[in-house]
């Protein structure tokens, strides 16, 4: 009998809001004896990838992306599976994204000056973003300051939803975001929906599947999250299964000393979810 095969379909790296590059992760990876990866960077797909698939020290390494969208009215976010990171049609998006980012960043900073009467300045935060820019890179400033005893506290006191420094980031559509992954050669799913408040869960999936949405993350580590759950993950899960949707999942790990360090927390079956992904993009 085969040994299971297991993958983690969502992590982040330095070129986004990660702590590693794509060799520290992959060897994270290795010794938590995962067999596939995805790197699903916020709205960014780092240089370390170049294809829709590559292997690097024996492991499968899935060319993704995390793309933040208004999905039915909700701010939430689509992943995207074996992508070619070079299409136009992503690099439009990550540049309206980008500017996205950088107006909020000025934005957020703005505050934070006021609130905290100090001077911080975009170009230090941005010094500290080897790619798309959020707010973990804000929260390593004030944490360097002395403004916040660490990354947790930055958030709960500052940059968090409803706090003193905290500005909502613009969205495209989940449409548009849907779109561009299928036009680069991808299949795109549901990022944690437990975490969105549907009233009616089939309705929008079903919605969502209209616009080519092909999957939605079951597997995810939901009970350590500092987050709201706002739907039951096992009824959500059944209604994927029912849509007959593919059941994705991941850890969501941003790296050692990040607010997620979660790699190992989930595994998702290789068979058949990697494979299913596989058949529903254009990589052969």
């Amino acid at each position: 009998m085969a040994t299971p095969k297991w993958a983690d379909l969502h992590l982040h790296t330095r070129w986004s809001d990660g702590t590693l590059d794509l060799a520290g992760m992959v060897a994270r990876a290795k010794g938590v004896g995962l067999s596939a990866i995805a790197i699903t960077d916020h709205d960014t797909i780092g240089p370390e990838l170049t294809s829709p698939v590559a292997y690097h020290s024996g492991i499968e390494v899935i060319c993704g992306v995390e793309v933040k969208a208004d999905v039915g009215g909700e701010r939430g976010e689509i992943l995207g599976y074996f992508l070619s990171p070079e299409h136009p049609a992503l690099g439009e998006l990550f540049r309206w994204m980008a500017e996205a980012r950088r107006q909020r960043m000025e934005a957020m900073v703005r505050l934070c000056q006021e609130v905290l009467g100090e001077e911080i300045t975009v170009s230090e935060v941005l010094a500290g973003a080897a790619g798309s820019v959020g707010r973990p890179h804000l929260a390593a400033v004030l944490v360097h300051r002395g403004l916040a005893r660490d990354y947790e506290d930055a958030f709960r006191r500052f940059l968090a939803s409803g706090t003193p420094c905290y500005v909502p980031l613009p969205r495209p559509t989940s449409r548009q975001v849907i779109t561009a992954i299928r036009a680069a050669g991808g299949v795109a799913a549901l990022a944690h929906p437990c975490f969105l408040s549907f009233a009616d869960w089939e309705g929008a999936l079903t919605a969502l599947a209209g616009e080519g949405l092909a999957g939605a993350e079951v597997y995810y580590p939901y009970e350590a999250s500092r987050q709201t759950l706002h739907a039951d993950p096992a009824s959500v899960a059944g209604i994927v299964r029912k849509l007959d949707l593919i059941p994705t999942g991941g850890s969501d790990d941003h790296g050692p000393g990040s607010v997620k360090d979660a790699i190992g927390l989930v595994r998702v079956p290789y068979a058949p979810v990697v494979e299913e992904l596989r058949a529903s993009s254009s990589v052969r």
